[in-house]
């Protein structure tokens, strides 16, 4: 199942950014690596970011993100989850 990350900056999000930018990659390059990243990146004008997971539940969503070094010092201020259904593009259904 998929869930749509919006992480809203705080105050000092962007100042804090950098320097955690680097373990915060990391854990999302572990996930990608397992296949549960669909795609992530900052939004352009600099509010905060957009991760769409592929995991079992909301809970594994909630407790992936509480993990993250932007959740744990402050560079979000505020995190949403939501699940998501895809319609485009299409996913290969095999057939």
């Amino acid at each position: 199942m998929k869930f749509v990350v919006i992480g809203i900056d705080g105050p000092e999000g962007q100042e804090k950014r950098g320097s955690l930018r680097p373990a915060h990659l990391e854990r999302l390059e572990q996930m990608d690596l397992k296949g549960k990243v669909v795609m992530a990146g900052p939004f352009s004008d600099r509010s905060g970011s957009l991760i769409i997971l592929e995991v079992d539940s909301v809970d594994e969503a909630r407790a992936f993100m509480e993990g993250d070094p932007y959740v744990k010092n402050g560079v979000f201020e505020r995190l949403e989850i939501r699940p998501f259904t895809q319609v485009f593009p299409r996913e290969n259904t095999g057939s």
